[in-house]
């Protein structure tokens, strides 16, 4: 992919932020402007996160033009909107190979640029690192500045709200940037946002409207804002006493879009003492007005003509899991009323948006709260509701501890619906689901299941909704391969597996979607098949049979090796004194870096052909 540079005569000329800084202030707007169709030109021909990127535009120019980076520390709350910073700092010609592999990390990542201070890749994250690091520059005594940006929705996570109460009590120089576009993926919510938009619609602000607008008309930074003071009084009446009682000095709101204001504002800032917090106002999308009217549609795009103004359709007519899951919740809901669905912010990624539009009353998204999500559904289980927590396989590590103490141990039938488990492709390492299997598999109570197909993945949805204690069901990202759903009443036996094909010497043990995979490399080995199904209980009563009558047992997952379901394997095999060769075949121990799914299951020796190399190898050694 080729981008003429021409077409951007600043741009072209910043390979770094020293180029930048060395431009006059006047120009800062040229190269917003600039900045902004490059990132529109690219991501279009590449793919991947894009309306983010676009509301940070001038806000990532005024960072790097005021601040001395990398020796002063500019932090990324998660990192979809740090494209604009990526190009800036040295990577604008590699923007096109972001998400894919070998190329650019689709996150602000340590091992690519010393311009990336923290690799992110889940939110709320950024006020803590941000803490140490003014801790660390203070000790260092070199007058190191260190700045935070996250969004208002990264700001609903308790971590976050922890980082604020150390920070203010310790008073460290550090600045906060509240980047306040009213999202996070979805919509944000939560008690702190519904607050804001009473306060605004109460009459205790009638009074005041009109004259709010002649004052902010008034002060330049934010005299664009004035024809919505009602929307901005909440900023400057509101959180300025909340942030100011945790010790913090809250400046704001101002336009996010007035790069220059931006400059002036953080450079008056950059030398204060203590914590700050600026609060700017954004837009979601800004600059291009498809995703400015959807940015939820447009937060991670594939390649699309910019001249469209939409999106292409996909070209797969076989149904995700995750609309399979969205579907079985709605049809469950439908027969039982005491079905509660819980998301930590991802009702489009979970497909959920359905049931939360039919079932508005049994639908809960509290947020980018996972804690919280998990204690809540042992909440609603204890009342005698029916909770199913979606949730992604390496969100779920947040709320681990919950898990444990507030699910498990008090055997509660809460269901967990494990969206994006096994290897997830162009997110990376930090959204690999590698390790559910293996910190799930140690706790006590839990029902383990892994779905070969979308049948099974129906079947064992509804097998753990009528458990009476924790069940898991983990699912990959993506499609399956059209099996024909089964009725939505219809469950299986619990520890039961399925032989699929009979072989001779050699037993292929599946846990999950890599079935097809193994059945191929079978027909070339003449080794039986069995789909487990269950990682917990495991089918103790099958295991004994092929162990006494194959040579070798081989399972395969798309799980980390270490601790997950090839190793309960070898425990009950060990246990039992069943002499056999056992081969473990899944996820090395490594973090697993981008690609495309098939591309990293290649790699990886997880394809049918890989996963027959390995066994045949194993067998001659």
């Amino acid at each position: 992919m080729t981008i003429n540079l021409t077409d951007f005569p600043l741009l072209s000329n910043i390979n770094s932020p020293d180029d930048l800084r060395l431009l006059d202030k006047t120009q800062l707007n040229r190269v917003s402007s600039e900045l902004r169709r490059f990132l529109l030109n690219s991501v279009s021909q590449s793919s991947g996160h894009f309306a983010s990127g676009l509301g940070t535009i001038e806000l990532t120019v005024a960072l790097h033009y005021v601040y001395k980076t990398p020796f002063d520390n500019v932090i990324w709350d998660v990192g979809h909107q740090a494209y604009p910073h990526k190009i800036l700092t040295g990577r604008r010609d590699q923007l096109h190979t972001i998400r894919q592999k070998n190329g650019l990390h689709p996150f602000p990542w340590r091992e690519e640029s010393e311009y990336d201070i923290l690799s992110v890749g889940h939110s709320s994250t950024s006020i803590s690192a941000a803490l140490g690091l003014s801790v660390s520059a203070k000790k260092e005594n070199k007058n190191r500045k260190t700045v935070a940006v996250i969004g208002d929705g990264a700001m609903t996570a308790g971590m976050a709200f922890e980082a604020l109460n150390h920070a203010g009590d310790i008073k460290e120089d550090m600045l906060i940037i509240l980047n306040d576009n009213d999202m996070s993926i979805s919509e944000n919510v939560g008690a702190l946002n519904n607050h804001l938009a009473k306060m605004l619609s109460g009459s205790v602000f009638d009074g005041i409207r009109e004259s709010g607008k002649k004052l902010l008309g008034t002060i330049p930074p934010i005299k664009e804002l004035a024809s919505r003071a009602e929307e901005h009084l909440k900023g400057m009446v509101v959180p300025s006493t909340f942030f100011e009682e945790l010790g913090f000095n809250y400046i704001g709101p101002i336009d996010g879009h007035d790069v220059n204001s931006l400059v002036d504002t953080i450079s008056n800032m950059r030398n204060l003492k203590g914590p700050q917090i600026l609060h700017i106002a954004t837009k979601k999308g800004k600059g291009y007005k498809a995703a400015e009217r959807d940015p939820i549609k447009y937060h991670a795009v594939p390649k699309f003509n910019p001249e469209e103004q939409e999106l292409p359709q996909t070209k797969s007519t076989q149904a995700t899991y995750s609309s399979i899951f969205g579907d079985w919740l709605c049809k469950t809901a439908e027969q039982d009323s005491k079905l509660v669905a819980i998301t930590p912010a991802m009702r489009e990624g979970s497909g959920m948006v359905k049931f939360s539009q039919r079932f508005p009353t049994q639908y809960y998204d509290v947020a980018i709260a996972e804690q919280h999500a998990v204690t809540f559904a042992a909440g609603l289980a204890i009342g005698g509701q029916k909770p199913v927590v979606a949730i992604y396989s390496s969100f779920l590590q947040r709320g681990y501890d919950q898990l444990i103490h507030d699910v498990a141990i008090q055997n509660l039938p809460v269901l967990f619906a494990i969206d994006r488990a096994g290897v997830v492709g162009a997110d990376g390492a930090t959204h690999q689901g590698a390790f559910d299997l293996s910190f799930l598999n140690c706790i006590p109570n839990m029902v383990i299941m892994t779905p070969s197909n979308e049948a099974e993945c129906q079947l064992m949805l509804t097998t753990g909704y009528h458990l009476s204690q924790p069940a898991v069901v983990r699912y990959p990202r993506g499609t399956g391969n059209g099996s024909n759903l089964p009725d939505i009443s219809d469950t299986i036996e619990i520890g039961k597996a399925k032989l699929i094909t009979q072989g001779e010497s050699c037993a292929i043990l599946n846990f999950g979607t890599l079935l097809e995979e193994a059945l191929t490399a079978a027909k070339e080995l003449n080794a039986t098949v069995v789909d487990m199904r269950f990682v917990k209980p495991l089918d103790q009563a099958m295991l004994t049979k092929l162990a006494k009558t194959h040579k070798t047992i081989v399972t395969v997952e798309d799980n980390a090796i270490i601790g997950g379901a090839g190793s309960s394997v070898n425990q009950y095999l060990l246990n039992e004194k069943l002499s056999v060769n056992i081969l473990n075949i899944g996820l090395p121990d490594s973090f697993i870096k981008h690609g495309t799914q098939q591309e990293i299951l290649n790699e990886l020796g997880l394809s049918a052909t890989g996963i027959q190399e390995k066994i045949e190898q194993f067998i001659n050694k």
